[in-house]
């Protein structure tokens, strides 16, 4: 395992995603998760599983000090009161005094940027956040978060996979000390069935998800989430630390990239998304 380090937090390169996992499911393979390495969580109040990821982790036998715990904000809580009151609820659940890292999840023009980095700062001064950031912003949201913001952001969470090219954004965040942290790296499944990724897999003896994980990992400054309900797929993406991608192998990744490769965009929560360059 390797780290990303952003604007002062050491981040776990590898994270265990649990978006649109039901409670029973994060009781279940959580625990082996930790068991087989994962040491960065993440979840968010909108995927209704907090409470099963705190208990997950309490009943772990890993200590709660050794693992990364990210949470997300969601946007119909950004009023600053509501924010500070859905933190306290989120920490409860999760049954933690802090999280390792606090992100707004969308967007929302409803509620000031000033208001909503004002408490994102004011959780982390009160010590409940050790990190904060952002997820699905686009670079001059972005920009303008950093220059609001007290403290450091450290990252923007972003779908990423070898069929979105996002190296703007990830400029943008390098330009600010920030880390991206790419979720949908399968692309929603589509990844399997590519020639080019099963090719570069067979080369190495590695499954495509092995493969477009190492991809994501192995860019300067990219985290990525990986998500399974399955033992033994959990153990397979967690094993992608004993190879590299040649440049070759990483510029042909890079290749894939599409004009409409983007999955996901929520209408009334989506922010205009910057042009591939």
């Amino acid at each position: 395992m390797h780290n990303v380090t952003a604007n002062g937090a050491t981040i776990p390169a590898l994270g265990f995603g649990t978006f649109r996992m039901p409670g029973a499911d994060v009781l279940r393979i959580l625990p082996h998760a930790l068991k087989v390495g994962f040491r960065h969580v993440d979840t968010a109040q909108i995927y209704g599983n907090e409470a099963e990821v705190g208990q997950a982790i309490a009943g772990s036998g890993v200590a709660r000090s050794d693992i990364f715990l990210t949470t997300k904000v969601w946007v119909e809580n950004y009023r600053h009161d509501a924010f500070l009151a859905s933190v306290d609820e989120s920490l409860k659940k999760l049954k933690t005094d802090y999280v390792d890292l606090l992100l707004l999840h969308w967007p929302n023009e409803a509620v000031s940027l000033p208001e909503q980095i004002g408490a994102l700062n004011a959780v982390k001064e009160a010590g409940k956040v050790r990190n904060i950031g952002v997820s699905n912003f686009n670079t001059a949201l972005m920009v303008e978060s950093v220059k609001l913001s007290k403290a450091p952001l450290v990252t923007n969470q972003i779908e990423y996979h070898p069929y979105l090219n996002q190296d703007v954004v990830i400029a943008a965040a390098k330009k600010a000390g920030m880390a991206v942290t790419g979720y949908y790296g399968m692309a929603d499944g589509k990844v399997f069935t590519n020639p080019v990724l099963k090719d570069i897999g067979a080369t190495h003896g590695k499954s495509v998800a092995q493969v477009v994980l190492r991809w994501l990992v192995q860019q300067e400054g990219v985290i990525a989430l990986s998500k399974t309900v399955g033992e033994a797929r959990a153990a397979e993406n967690f094993a992608i630390f004993d190879f590299a991608l040649s440049a070759e192998e990483m510029g042909a990744i890079q290749g894939l990239a599409k004009a409409d490769g983007r999955i996901v965009s929520p209408d009334g929560l989506a922010p205009a998304w910057d042009k591939v360059a």
